[in-house]
């Protein structure tokens, strides 16, 4: 199998997730710190490069895990799911949950108030969490981080 042919990267087994967990991943990451910056030095233009990366995070979110539940069915074969894979996987969809209402309350603007506000950052933070523990399992799985 050659590396550049183009069959074998589009159809390997788990290659798609691999690739497109990057960009939900770093879209995410990178609004929150803007959101945050933006309310740190009171500057409406960071939060609207926020806004703009905290939506398209979330939209990307969705073919990540769509090639994530591909991968299962395609390497495992669908076979039942445990430990450190099933806390991956509910992690998963946690963190997608969590980026899907930030970017569904950017859409809608609902940012008026101070109360409103905080509990968006809060709800930003909770998704970072999610990310990282995520990616963390994520990383175990694929043999990454086993020494």
């Amino acid at each position: 199998m050659s590396p550049f042919n183009p069959s074998s990267v589009l159809f390997a087994k788990h290659a798609q997730h691999v690739v497109l967990v990057h960009f939900p991943v770093a879209l995410f990451l990178t609004g929150v710190a803007c959101d945050t910056a933006s309310r740190w030095a009171n500057r409406e233009k960071l939060a609207t490069v926020a806004g703009f990366n905290l939506i398209v995070a979330a939209f990307a979110a969705i073919p990540t895990a769509i090639t994530g539940a591909l991968a299962w069915q395609w390497q495992l074969e669908g076979q039942e799911l445990k430990g450190v894979l099933l806390l991956h996987l509910i992690l998963s969809i946690a963190a997608t949950i969590v980026m899907c209402a930030v970017a569904w309350l950017k859409l809608r603007k609902q940012q008026g108030s101070g109360h409103v506000r905080t509990y968006m950052l809060s709800l930003e933070y909770l998704g970072l969490v999610l990310i990282m523990l995520t990616a963390h399992l994520g990383g175990y799985v694929s043999g990454v981080n086993v020494s």
